[in-house]
């Protein structure tokens, strides 16, 4: 966790070469140290000027999820199968050579 973090969330994905888990998803929750940096903040109810809470997010780490999922679905015969849940988004289920 960078030092500016109070709090982070990893979603982690199985990844054969690495014989490990690696980070594909991230959320971190920053409090006031990027507000403070862009000067951003809000009033409250009672009228007092305050530094806004926010949020750093990788919705997807696209070299990462990539490596998992060729990793995960590749055929004997090189093609990558694509998952079901995932036909739906990319209209198609194989990519060949």
């Amino acid at each position: 966790m960078g030092e500016p973090q109070h709090k982070k969330y990893d979603i982690e994905t199985w990844m054969p070469s690495r014989n490990a888990y690696g980070e594909t998803h991230s959320n971190s929750i920053m409090g006031e140290f990027q507000a403070r940096r862009l000067n951003m903040k809000y009033k409250t109810k009672e009228g007092k000027i305050k530094y806004c809470f926010t949020y750093n997010n990788t919705a997807i780490a696209s070299p990462r999820i990539l490596i998992a999922l060729i990793e995960n679905y590749q055929q004997k015969d090189g093609s990558i199968k694509i998952p079901e849940v995932l036909v739906p988004f990319t209209g198609f289920d194989v990519i060949k050579k």
